[in-house]
């Protein structure tokens, strides 16, 4: 299983930056642009420079620089020959809209799987470094996940990250 390159994600972000002639708060202008007036909070400059600092982001903060950057999660998994999958880009999102994953949707496709294999949660879980059975079966309550977790279940699934990702106003 392909692991997110948390630390190529942000090298891939500070690049993107300079080139654009952007410092940090410039670029969380931009990155906050297209949901200006949703009810969400603004991503903070801080949140996005740090990254690094962090073992796991939040999957809305994630979801949003790779929405600047036109990039897709699977661009930053470390198999550098993988084959692209299809339905990989994120879906479009409107003006005033932001990304986030559908955990409820996620957790279906992760039980059917499951399902399909006869396996308990638990079993599941063993195969799924960072999980346990209980986080696991609380997705389909729709807690926030993060990176690079959320990736971890997306290639037990063999599915694009862009299947679970919807657009919503807030």
């Amino acid at each position: 299983m392909l692991r997110f390159d948390m630390g190529a994600f942000y090298r891939a972000v500070d690049e993107h930056r300079q080139r654009r002639g952007l410092n940090w708060v410039e670029l969380a202008a931009e990155v906050n642009r297209p949901f200006e007036g949703n009810t969400s909070i603004p991503i903070h400059a801080a949140t996005i420079r740090d990254m690094p600092k962090k073992r796991s982001v939040t999957s809305a903060v994630v979801l949003q620089v790779l929405r600047w950057m036109e990039a897709a999660p699977e661009d930053f998994l470390d198999g550098a020959d993988r084959e692209p999958m299809e339905g990989e880009r994120l879906p479009e999102a409107g003006p005033r809209e932001i990304l986030r994953f559908d955990t409820g949707a996620l957790h279906a496709a992760l039980d059917r799987r499951r399902r399909e294999r006869a396996m308990t949660w638990r079993q599941v879980a063993e195969e799924l470094p960072g999980f346990t059975a209980t986080m696991l079966t609380n997705l389909a309550g729709g807690p926030l996940i993060g990176f690079p977790r959320v990736m971890t279940l997306t290639q037990w699934l063999g599915l694009p990250a862009a299947k679970f990702v919807r657009a919503c106003l807030h």
